[in-house]
């Protein structure tokens, strides 16, 4: 059991990361099934509100959840949201270009190269907010 234990203290930050990217993904395909399926909205409007919604809920969880940044002052907070939404459209686009060239060009199984895509996105998110967004100062 104390093996368990101090795997868990060890990786929290990564495991505390995966549980709310599921939450995250969730929350993304509830609020465009709710809007798409139920005819509110067209295709892409309902997956722009769902990537907004999911990426603003993300963005509280990593900040006080996962990477624990307390900065409060206004400052602080724009450069964390300025830059986890750079990252995230950044890493979005990494996405397309990876399913593009997979799928459109070299036409590869998609389900596989989505999948591989997915984990690459998660990675680099992953690093961009533990290196640059919410870094914290070395004391």
């Amino acid at each position: 059991m104390n093996k368990f234990r101090a795997f868990i203290k060890k990786n929290i930050g990564i495991i505390s990361y995966m549980f709310f990217g599921v939450i995250t993904t969730l929350i993304n395909m509830v609020v465009y099934a709710v809007l798409f399926q139920n005819g509110v909205l067209g295709n892409v409007a309902s997956t722009v509100i769902a990537w907004v919604g999911a990426t603003v809920f993300a963005f509280v969880t990593n900040k006080l959840f996962v990477f624990k940044s307390m900065k409060k002052d206004v400052k602080s907070i724009i450069y964390e949201l300025g830059s986890f939404y750079f990252f995230r459209i950044a890493t979005g686009i990494v996405d397309v270009l990876i399913m593009w060239i997979s799928v459109d060009v070299l036409n590869l199984n998609a389900n596989l190269f989505k999948l591989i895509s997915n984990l690459i996105v998660i990675v680099l998110n992953y690093i961009a907010s533990k290196l640059v967004i919410f870094k914290k100062k070395d004391k």
